[in-house]
């Protein structure tokens, strides 16, 4: 078929023109997004960590229980702090916490942070809700207390004294106490280690759910290889107040001990934590512990 090509007249110019212009338009539109997008992803990067410790050193007499430690935690992120007895974890989140002081180096954290210890620290002649908001001066204390009481699942607990809780019920205060404060860094120094094991898995799903929720940093202190790759992004290792490793845990969020990747993991850790290699095979293939676990987690997570 024959194609009629014609020069364009004055109007197919105005025509050619116009859309030309509206091209250039275009174009200098999307030049301004791009390097828009570009700041973004720049200012981005170049967030401070809300946690940074640069060469921190804390002693005690001539013994350095920190010993030039560098540490980033990132927003909203979990990490888990592992370590022998003595390594200087509780030195760590103590400094973290504002209860101790370092002797040198730099060490920035939030002003909103929070703890959360072993013991749950009650006061014994006040009630939860009063235990929750201890120290706080607001004036919606008692709504904000039985707000944080409910995320915990103790809104029906509101009124009770710590000496009719049971343990898990106390730890759950203690946690209602520190999430109130809406910390931008959570310190969690082994709160579930005087735990039954059925309740401890419980309490691990509740603070997945609660820190899903307010997205805090948070620092977890365990002796338990399991429970720290069971809650963290990270675990660091601690050895004489150095790091002695940062694993990042790229497994999903849905983990159990039986995992391939877990237990590759686990075996990494107790290298060093000085469990020889022969025992954290062993460890590996006795399954009994393993399923056992996994069977409760299942319950725990069905109930």
């Amino acid at each position: 078929m024959p194609v009629d090509l014609q020069r364009p007249g004055p109007g197919d110019r105005r025509h050619h023109s116009h859309a030309g212009a509206l091209c250039a338009g275009l174009a200098t539109d999307l030049r301004e997004e791009l390097s828009m997008a570009t700041l973004e992803l720049r200012n981005t990067s170049s967030v401070t960590p809300p946690v940074q410790l640069r060469n921190v050193v804390r002693q005690f007499g001539p013994q350095r229980v920190i010993d030039g430690l560098d540490l980033d935690i990132a927003a909203g992120e979990f990490v888990a702090l592992l370590g022998a007895s003595g390594s200087g974890k509780t030195t760590l989140l103590r400094t973290l916490a504002g209860l101790d002081d370092i002797d040198s180096g730099e060490l920035r954290v939030p002003v909103a942070r929070a703890a959360v210890f072993q013991e749950p620290r009650l006061m014994p002649w006040k009630s939860a809700w009063k235990n929750v908001v201890l120290g706080l001066r607001i004036n919606d204390a008692k709504a904000r207390a039985e707000a944080a009481l409910t995320e915990v699942g103790l809104a029906h607990r509101l009124n009770a004294f710590p000496a009719t809780l049971s343990g898990g019920e106390a730890q759950r205060v203690a946690l209602a106490r520190g999430l109130v404060r809406e910390p931008k860094l959570l310190l969690l120094d082994e709160p579930f280690a005087a735990l039954d094991a059925l309740t401890r898995i419980r309490m691990h799903q509740l603070i997945i759910d609660l820190w899903r929720k307010h997205t805090p940093a948070v620092l977890l202190v365990t002796h338990d290889v399991d429970e720290a790759i069971l809650l963290a992004d990270r675990v660091i290792v601690l050895a004489d107040g150095k790091l002695a490793d940062d694993i990042r845990v790229d497994l999903p969020r849905q983990r159990d001990s039986g995992q391939a990747g877990f237990q590759a993991i686990r075996s990494r850790l107790l290298g060093l934590l000085g469990v020889k290699t022969q025992a954290a095979d062993t460890a590996t293939q006795e399954p009994a512990h393993d399923v056992t676990l996994s069977a409760l987690r299942r319950f725990a997570n069905a109930r």
